[in-house]
């Protein structure tokens, strides 16, 4: 029997349902869609069935209304991190990030700190079009990526450890640090689902004891990087914000904590002031 007759969409939808998918229909769409060979959809099927996340099988993931790049071993930008890059984007539009404490016509300066695969800096860069974007991760294989997503929006990706792998420029010219650190618990990492855990780094996941390992350094690091009235936003979750918030109080900056039901998401934003 060709293969076309038995991947129907109906046939797609029932395995991709028998292996748990819970947005089955939507998934079937999107590799019917994707333009592949009979052999390929049903090879791209029989990966989703056996815990491959769909993004790293499509070679996309939608973010904030854009396709970004992802590949395998490259941590899948979540819709709820759309909440850090609509914040940011609003910051940067009321004005500018810091725009009293510089020259009318310089350029802000927006750093996607932990950037994975460049899903925040590349956003930003199309909803406030005219900022400088910089995107920074300590794994190659997502500076890899972001690159793909990041360069065409016209920014730049460097790779190292948090702060180490920026320009000296950049000290004390950053309006804005948009930072997706890792923030799971390692304890939780184990339950986290199938496709997380196995597919994704565990870099991009693991934020130590109580999941704040990551964002403490950021958060110490940030007022040497910010300029005078600049913002750090950091995603985490709705339990770790007011830690996070604290962290940032001890760091100089203020904080407030911004939700989103819809996204089901938290970030924390501080300026320094």
């Amino acid at each position: 029997m060709p293969v076309q007759s038995l991947l129907s969409r109906s046939t797609v939808i029932g395995r991709l349902r028998a292996a748990g998918c819970v947005f089955a229909e939507d998934e079937a769409d999107l590799l019917l869609s994707a333009g592949l060979a009979p052999s390929e959809l049903a090879d791209a099927l029989q990966r989703r069935v056996e815990g491959f996340p769909l993004e790293h099988i499509l070679g996309w993931a939608e973010f904030c209304g854009l396709r970004i790049r992802v590949g395998p071993g490259v941590f899948v930008p979540r819709r709820r991190t759309e909440l850090l890059a609509r914040e940011a984007a609003a910051l940067l539009g009321d004005a500018g990030a810091g725009a009293a404490e510089r020259s009318p016509s310089a350029t802000p300066v927006v750093v996607d700190l932990c950037c994975g695969s460049g899903a925040v800096g590349t956003a930003l860069a199309a909803l406030v079009p005219g900022i400088e974007v910089h995107a920074s991760d300590v794994d190659p294989a997502a500076v890899r990526c972001a690159r793909l997503n990041v360069l065409p929006a016209g920014g730049v990706v460097h790779e190292g450890d948090l702060y180490a792998a920026l320009p000296a420029r950049l000290l004390g010219n950053v309006d804005m640090l948009a930072v997706n650190a890792p923030y799971v618990p390692t304890a939780s990492i184990s339950s986290m689902p199938h496709e997380a855990r196995v597919h994704e780094p565990r870099v991009s996941l693991d934020g130590g004891p109580d999941g704040l390992d990551i964002q403490r350094r950021v958060i110490a690091g940030a007022g040497a990087w910010l300029r005078q009235g600049g913002h750090l936003l950091i995603e985490t979750s709705r339990l770790q914000a007011p830690d996070t918030a604290a962290a940032m109080v001890g760091g100089g900056l203020n904080p407030r904590i911004a939700m989103s039901a819809e996204l089901d998401a938290t970030v924390v934003i501080g300026q320094l002031l």
